[in-house]
């Protein structure tokens, strides 16, 4: 009797184990605590390392230029025309009721409350948050932070302090550019459109803000650079999957930037107003 060879029983294939909607959930918020606290920590370190040297003196120079003057003719276009908007916007609704000269108030007050810190965080978040994660994902791709590193350099003092200090100068004094400019086109709109005359707008503009209206705009733009510069940093030190994952941190980083700029005004707004009535 020939020998025949043992047959093995075929195993039965396991189906794929499906994770349930709980686990999913679980997974998810694991995820963004994690990402929550990694923020938080570099947004921390970026802060303590101006305490501490060595302190990249050039590389804060050059951020400066980049993010100040490199965002200063998309400032100065958008807040001209934001000013003559809100003119043309409101000056309509006043001669309704002969009231055309509270104009001036009326845009002094949203320009350096409200609209100059806000739309010109969300244009430098734009143009620079985008530029920030790019810059720093290429350079994590190429490995150049790992060499860094190998050669005893912190990335985070390096790379994240001097564009997060680069940020916090130049943001409110682009914001300020971007208020005066507002009103200049406020007042060209006035006076070509309303007959208002020029210093009669310039006089109520400046004599309805106070100091409270000014500390507001100007800690507004304060926080918004730190939050633009800080998202970028993090977006770009935490690229995953290569050249398209530097594509994905780019977009990234506009879109957290964005909607924590547009959230964190309205607590923002809520402390001012609270503050401005118990101590100003």
């Amino acid at each position: 009797m020939a020998d025949t060879p043992i047959q093995a029983a075929p195993q039965e294939a396991r189906a794929p184990e499906v994770p349930s909607v709980v686990e999913v959930l679980q997974d998810l918020a694991k995820t963004s605590v994690l990402k929550v606290q990694n923020y938080s920590k570099l947004s921390y370190h970026s802060i303590t390392n101006l305490a501490t040297g060595p302190r990249y003196i050039q590389d804060t120079l050059d951020q400066m230029d980049d993010i100040g003057v490199g965002s200063l003719p998309i400032v100065l276009l958008s807040g001209f025309f934001i000013g003559a908007v809100m003119v043309l916007q409101t000056g309509t609704q006043f001669e309704r009721f002969g009231q055309a000269s509270l104009t001036g108030d009326i845009v002094s007050l949203a320009l350096v409350r409200e609209l100059g810190p806000s739309i010109t965080g969300l244009l430098v978040a734009g143009r620079c948050s985008s530029g920030i994660a790019s810059e720093l994902g290429s350079m994590l791709v190429t490995e150049q932070v790992d060499a860094m590193r190998a050669m005893g350099t912190d990335p985070s003092r390096k790379l994240v302090t001097p564009r997060v200090l680069a940020s916090l100068i130049t943001l409110p004094l682009l914001t300020t550019i971007s208020v005066f400019v507002g009103l200049i086109g406020g007042m060209v709109a006035s006076v070509l459109s309303l007959r208002i005359n020029a210093t009669t707008f310039w006089e109520r503009a400046i004599k309805i803000l106070e100091f409270s209206d000014i500390m507001q705009g100007f800690s507004k733009s304060v926080v918004f650079a730190f939050i633009l510069a800080t998202v970028g940093c993090y977006q770009g030190l935490n690229v995953r999957g290569g050249t398209q994952g530097v594509g994905r941190a780019t977009t990234q980083a506009v879109v957290v930037s964005s909607v924590l700029i547009i959230v964190s005004d309205t607590f923002l707004t809520k402390i001012a107003l609270y503050l401005a009535d118990k101590f100003f």
